[in-house]
């Protein structure tokens, strides 16, 4: 790219020489850093991309492995065994003199709490897309995180993979995305190199194997393994000229010399700088979203298609950490501070992105800089606040920093300090959670949170055995520590302990995180919806309790009367007595034996709710009546009442909010309705996306997650909130008795 801080031109020139990865000439000047974030589907390739680019800029071998014989993917033996990530990794290589952090994020959507947190971590985001996916899979969770980085500004270029196998060209694709991600504006989306293809092989493809750049008009020809420069054959001059006029148009067009168009319209040339120019600072202002193409290096070769000119692009297109605002703070407290900038000399304030436990050097927390600069053996202040809700506490404690490093696979460098703008491992804090604030432990500091997703499919769990009990409350509480799109819930209701998580994915990591990383063994049971029950008519009941055993004996005797109420009156108790026939003593104890076999259930175990209980009448004995046999009275006498009348359970109803694309609104509100759903209304939410309101009983919606995901093709999203309990339908209720689980 063009001249910025002091680096030269690159695209008529051949590559730099590649440098050591991390060195901290590169990384002690926030100007020489570049933070990237991967975006994309499973499968785009995006793992493979960061290899390349690695092997590019010299920080691995021509296999892939760095000196101890690790490679950039080596890190979680998950990810080995389901041949997907299923985190976020930072691969950090130099190139000309600048640092720069690539974070390959998961493209599967249970993990998108590790792309939130490449998000927070990145000044500027790469959209990978394969030529041989189709179209759904680019256009569909992809593009709401393309929102969601226009919504910030966030710089985005596009890399189109794949193009060895492609279903689609690469002139395709690039309509195909000007489309999805150009918006009003099919014109901020244009490529900067076209493809050359080899000869045809035995499939009738013709690979790629160079690129004709369309700025410079020159082909950068990697067949051979190596970048190498040359003239565009003639035949193809026509192609480039078309798609050069149309780039610099592109270009100008968001130029901050308004008389550039004029004078481009009316015949003057644009000199090569002052296009490179204006396309560094549309790409740095998010405005303009250059797409390119890139391959992994053959088997012996050192360079892969697109590598360099995407290396060129990052470093010179793509804003330094002093281009990009940081995110609001405020006190612990949350009184507002001045806004921060990215200074290696100001106050210290970082934060953890990302926590993992390393079996050889314990807990690791990613940590951005973003003001200040991280120095290890300090002790700093750890802010975390906002996430109770998940099981996270609000805390403020001061911890000690421990080692510094720059992660590589399983490799960890050591770092001496982490300036501003920056990212490193830190070693042993073992308070800090993700999400949370680093500052000075003399001025305290909280970082605004970044927004997550709500996990909505639960996972309830019990211990294997007694030895996993003591582990099973430990292990839950790192897990959550170091994924906070996950919640915990100690379910008061059925008493389960459920682990909301994501999809299906995620819970299947969850469990076997549990199970090899924390070493404990745990059973998923069936999740069980806190379902009440109530009277269906008014009935009475007569609780006699009489034993005589030798000694004092137990005798109670007492009468009720049972009347339903209306819904989310709770159970009301009202003393009737006349004559003293139950000492005033022991009406309390009625009361209490009443309430307790309520909270227990009288027909499924569930409790009991909406009832008035009066108390009419009952005996007592001078020596053998007392407090317990009054409670195991009350507690008879509601469960014949309960004989008498029909008991009715009652199910939560959730209200749900569905954000689509207008395309699916109809096949989600007919699985809504298949779900004993009511669609309350729809209101139009931005362009093409609609939010489908509706009631749905929380029986019908506990894989809703899962199925939203299939329904939508990825692109839908829904939020629950609790409405009220409703009389469930007698067959739904005769089905549901048969499932349930004897009362404890």
């Amino acid at each position: 790219m063009g001249d910025k801080g002091g680096k030269g031109e690159k695209i008529d020139k051949e590559p730099p020489r590649p440098g050591a990865a991390g060195r901290a000439t590169a990384a002690d000047r926030p100007a020489s850093v570049r933070n990237v974030v991967l975006v994309g589907h499973s499968g785009s390739g995006k793992t493979t991309l960061v290899e390349a680019l690695a092997l590019t800029a010299g920080a691995v071998n021509r296999a892939g492995r760095v000196e101890d014989g690790a490679t950039v993917s080596d890190y979680d033996e998950i990810e080995h065994r389901q041949q997907r990530s299923v985190q976020l990794s930072l691969v950090p290589v130099e190139w000309g003199g600048y640092k720069i952090n690539l974070l390959d994020t998961p493209g599967y959507a249970d993990f998108v709490g590790e792309l939130r947190a490449g998000l927070r971590a990145a000044d500027a985001a790469l959209f990978v897309v394969s030529a041989a996916q189709e179209a759904d899979a680019v256009a569909g969770a992809t593009r709401a995180v393309w929102e969601e980085c226009a919504a910030v500004g966030m710089p985005r270029a596009i890399v189109v993979t794949h193009l060895d196998t492609a279903r689609t060209g690469f002139d395709e694709m690039t309509r195909l995305c000007a489309r999805i991600f150009g918006g009003d504006d099919p014109d901020a989306v244009l490529p900067l190199y076209l493809p050359v293809h080899g000869a045809e092989g035995p499939d009738g493809h013709a690979p790629a194997t160079g690129l004709v750049g369309l700025l410079s008009q020159k082909v950068f020809d990697y067949s051979s393994g190596e970048r190498r420069v040359g003239p565009p054959e003639p035949a193809r001059l026509p192609e480039i000229a078309e798609a050069r006029d149309r780039l610099i148009e592109g270009i100008i067009a968001e130029s901050e010399d308004e008389t550039l168009m004029d004078r481009y319209l009316g015949g003057d040339e644009v000199d090569l700088k002052t296009l490179m120019e204006d396309l560094e600072k549309a790409v740095t202002r998010g405005v303009f979203h250059p797409v390119l193409a890139a391959a992994p290096a053959p088997p012996g070769a050192r360079q892969g298609l697109g590598t360099v000119e995407l290396l060129d692009l990052i470093t010179g297109g793509f804003p330094t950490p002093l281009e990009r605002p940081a995110p609001a703070v405020t006190t612990p407290l949350g009184a507002p501070r001045p806004e921060i900038c990215c200074d290696p000399g100001g106050p210290l304030v970082a934060e953890v992105v990302k926590t993992a436990s390393d079996p050889y050097v314990g807990r690791l927390s990613l940590v951005r800089v973003f003001s200040g600069t991280l120095r290890p053996d300090e002790t700093v202040h750890v802010s975390g606040h906002g996430l109770t809700d998940r099981g996270h506490e609000d805390h403020d404690v001061e911890e000690r920093v421990g080692s510094l490093s720059s992660p590589f696979g399983k490799q960890q460098r050591a770092l001496a300090h982490c300036v501003a703008g920056d990212l490193a491992c830190v070693g042993k804090l073992s308070r800090a959670e993700t999400g949370d604030t680093l500052s000075a432990k003399d001025d305290p500091l909280l970082m605004a949170a970044w927004t997550m997703p709500d996990p909505l499919l639960p996972l309830a769990v019990r211990a294997h055995s007694k030895a996993d009990e003591d582990r099973l409350s430990q292990g839950l509480a790192r897990l959550v520590a170091e994924d906070p799109t996950m919640r915990l819930e100690q379910n008061p209701d059925t008493h389960q302990v459920v682990l909301w998580c994501l999809g299906e994915a995620h819970r299947d990591v969850a469990l076997d995180r549990l199970r090899g990383r924390y070493g404990v063994q745990v059973d998923a049971v069936p999740f069980r919806v806190a379902l009440r029950e109530t009277f269906g008519a008014s009935a009475t009941g007569r609780g006699r309790h009489v034993k005589q055993s030798g000694g004092h004996g137990q005798f109670a005797i007492c009468e009720i009367a049972v009347d339903p109420l209306p819904a989310g009156s709770g159970v009301e108790f009202v003393d009737k007595v006349v004559g003293g026939a139950v000492p005033r003593q022991f009406i309390p104890s009625v009361e209490k034996g009443v309430r307790a076999q309520a909270a227990h259930g009288v027909a499924a175990g569930h409790p009991l709710v909406d009832i008035r209980v009066t108390l009419l009448d009952g005996k007592a004995h001078s020596v053998d009546s007392s407090d317990a046999a009054f409670q195991t009275a009350g507690a008879l006498a509601l469960r014949e009442a309960a004989g008498e009348a029909a008991i009715h359970l009652l199910e939560p109803v959730a209200e749900v909010a569905v954000l689509v694309p207008d395309e699916y609104v109809g096949p989600v509100m007919s699985d809504l309705s298949g779900r004993r759903g009511r669609v309350v209304g729809t209101e139009q939410a931005g362009p093409g996306r609609t939010l489908v309101r509706a009631e749905v009983p929380e029986l019908e919606i506990g894989r809703y997650a899962v199925d939203l995901r299939s329904i939508s093709h990825g692109t839908g999203s829904f939020g629950r909130t609790y409405a009220r309990h409703e009389p469930m339908p007698q067959a739904v209720a005769d089905r549901q008795l048969t499932r349930e689980e004897s009362p404890v």
